[in-house]
């Protein structure tokens, strides 16, 4: 039985910075930026968004009347969490409408939690093969003005259903998975923005990489040559090249260019979106779905990293039922109908943030389905724009 990625959709708000503007207002060279760190644009997110309407505009386009009754888990990786203790998988059942029956929720490790999602609900998958997961990565990534990860922020979600016979991706059963206590990033409860030791970080990853990366070969005897494309977490698309490189050595050079075509088509939508954190690897995989030209039985290596840190690599072979997807067209209009903010409008937006007492905020700019209204008791509200009412 083949369990793996049946859907995988995303969402980002409508207003971008493109990072040539940035680079001019912060004194940079545009190429550090568009070539050093491999980033083009990244998506601004507006105070009317948290990662729980993030997570409901991306899952709203994988669920639905034909498989509402299906989900029995709702699997929310995110590190940005809106509650010390409620769980934002809650809130979330509640705006999809999911029924009552049915698990909500949160883990967190850094960028890795979506990825334990996957593998818990291919788990829970093979025991129910006639039920459904549905896996969140939402967040907002954020290290602050003027600050040396600011190049880095963005935001984002991305949600899918695990399933028996999935139409994307069939998940290999073997996975190689490494742990340490490692403070490369950390956001303490305190701050708002996270903290990283930037260098420390990108070698923490790639040695993460190779290390997980044997392990995977050693389980499976497998090798590169068994591999059409990776997909990489992504916090910035030259740290995916990175690893990449770090393994191109085993390939002949034929697969190497191979491997290094799909590789562009697999960062084309984290360029122009920016840092998702837990859903970076799995937006690179829908860019890799939608740019790539992949066919059924092709096999795809995935690195998941979360700081602090955890890593894992696991693979998939492409379904029987994979077709062209309708989302690259998606992309297309959407990327080209976004509205861009000059530097001191994004840094306007940036600094808006929820005070520490019940408000009302106005949406009226905010064209999403699902918005944050504001607080009330300290409790969020929550606004479904096509049900018309408040979710508390």
């Amino acid at each position: 039985m083949q369990i793996g990625i049946d859907q995988l959709a995303f969402y980002t708000p409508n207003t971008y910075l493109d990072l040539v503007d940035l680079a001019n207002a912060r004194g940079e060279e545009p190429d550090k930026y568009r070539i050093g760190i491999g980033q083009s644009e990244q998506a601004v997110i507006p105070v009317t968004q948290d990662a729980v309407t993030l997570a409901a505009n991306a899952a709203i386009k994988v669920v639905d009347q034909s498989n509402r009754d299906k989900i029995a888990m709702v699997l929310f990786g995110t590190e940005s969490g809106i509650d010390n203790s409620k769980s934002a998988a809650i809130y979330l059942k509640r705006l999809l409408d999911l029924p009552d029956n049915i698990r909500a929720l949160e883990i967190k490790q850094a960028c890795y939690g979506a990825t334990a999602g996957v593998q818990f609900a291919a788990d829970y998958v093979r025991l129910h093969p006639d039920k459904q997961v549905l896996v969140i990565g939402a967040d907002i990534a954020r290290y602050g003005l003027h600050t040396p990860g600011e190049v880095t922020q963005g935001g984002g979600a991305v949600a899918m259903i695990i399933s028996a016979a999935p139409r994307l991706l069939n998940l290999d059963d073997e996975t190689a998975f490494r742990s340490e206590d490692i403070m490369d990033f950390w956001r303490p409860l305190y701050r708002s923005e996270a903290l990283v030791d930037g260098r420390f970080s990108e070698n923490v990853y790639i040695d993460f990489f190779k290390a997980v990366w044997l392990d995977y070969q050693n389980q499976t005897n497998r090798t590169i040559a068994d591999f059409t494309a990776f997909a990489f977490h992504l916090p910035f698309t030259k740290m995916g090249l990175k690893g990449l490189r770090a393994i191109l050595p085993e390939a002949t050079e034929t697969q190497q260019e191979r491997l290094k075509a799909n590789f562009e088509a697999s960062r084309q939508y984290n360029r122009q979106v920016g840092n998702l954190y837990t859903g970076s690897l799995y937006l690179s995989l829908r860019s890799l779905f939608d740019n790539a030209a992949l066919k059924p039985g092709q096999r795809i290596g995935l690195f998941s990293y979360g700081s602090g840190a955890e890593g894992e690599f696991f693979s998939g072979t492409i379904s029987d039922q994979f077709k062209a997807q309708k989302s690259r067209q998606w992309f297309k209009t959407f990327f080209s109908n976004r509205k861009r903010l000059d530097v001191a409008q994004y840094e306007r937006v940036f600094s808006q943030t929820l005070p520490q007492h019940d408000v009302y905020l106005d949406t009226s700019y905010d064209d999403a389905r699902f918005v944050l209204t504001g607080v009330q008791h300290d409790q969020r509200q929550y606004l479904d724009r096509d049900q018309h009412k408040v979710t508390e």
